[in-house]
């Protein structure tokens, strides 16, 4: 997946840059401090998310109506592995990885909406503040299929690329020289709308109002009516139960 990875990493920096440059201007001394009790209004992050089946990138823009509770708007791109898959490399001089049975890459869009909920808050000298999270939304589903490289059965010395079927004999494991260029089958990108509810608990850093550094630790259930297909001789996916961890940065202002 290093191939979305590297992208993911480009997304996450300049969604950092707009939470921490897009208001860049600086609240007078003795304003900003938590002994202040000064209400920022707005908060913008951009974050990191890890999750137990892949890695992704999220922003958030939020409304602080009190110091004890905020709506919080979520956009969110992660991708989703397979439990049961297992990267698999030939011995083939300048060949790539692949994932044997593995059908689509899938990736999950969120826009969701939800609140957070003060449990503990840092004191005036600073230290960790405690939120309780709860949000939910549509999610949009979104498969690549995985095309990969074979060998001609009668020519050892020649291969070519196709999109994997496992019901294709000339696609079985012996004949697989390795992964194909992953821009191959964007064309065959297809869709599948759902839900997503997600929960956690969220420890916010540091001794300025307006300054976010953030380590978030939760769940998030997806269901899709239409299934998924990822993995051959398995079932196709309409549920996804993921853990994760989320480092945020970004601001609060008025």
């Amino acid at each position: 997946m290093r191939a979305f990875q590297i992208p993911l990493i480009l997304l996450f920096l300049s969604l950092l840059a707009a939470a921490t440059t897009a208001y860049s201007q600086e609240e007078p001394d003795g304003y900003d401090s938590i002994a202040d009790r000064v209400l920022l209004k707005k908060e913008l992050t951009g974050g990191i998310v890890v999750h137990n089946l892949g890695m992704g990138v999220n922003f958030r823009k939020g409304m602080n109506k009190t110091f004890f509770k905020s709506r919080i708007f979520e956009l969110e791109l992660v991708n989703m592995k397979h439990p049961k898959q297992v990267r698999m490399v030939t011995n083939y001089a300048y060949s790539k990885g692949f994932f044997y049975g593995k059908l689509n890459h899938v990736y999950m869009l969120r826009a969701g909406y939800g609140f957070k909920k003060l449990l503990n808050r840092k004191p005036y000298w600073g230290g960790i503040e405690l939120r309780a999270l709860y949000m939910g939304g549509f999610s949009l589903a979104i498969t690549k299929p995985v095309y990969l490289y074979f060998w001609y059965e009668n020519d050892p010395y020649h291969y070519y690329m196709q999109r994997y079927d496992p019901n294709n004999p000339k696609h079985s494991l012996d004949l697989i020289y390795g992964r194909a260029p992953f821009l191959n089958g964007l064309n065959e990108i297809k869709v599948y709308p759902g839900l997503y509810a997600k929960g956690g608990l969220n420890f916010e850093f540091g001794t300025l109002n307006s300054k976010i550094r953030s380590l978030e630790v939760g769940g998030a259930v997806e269901y899709f009516p239409i299934p998924i297909p990822i993995m051959a001789s398995n079932p196709e996916n309409s549920f996804f139960l993921t853990l994760y961890l989320n480092f945020s940065m970004g601001k609060r202002y008025n």
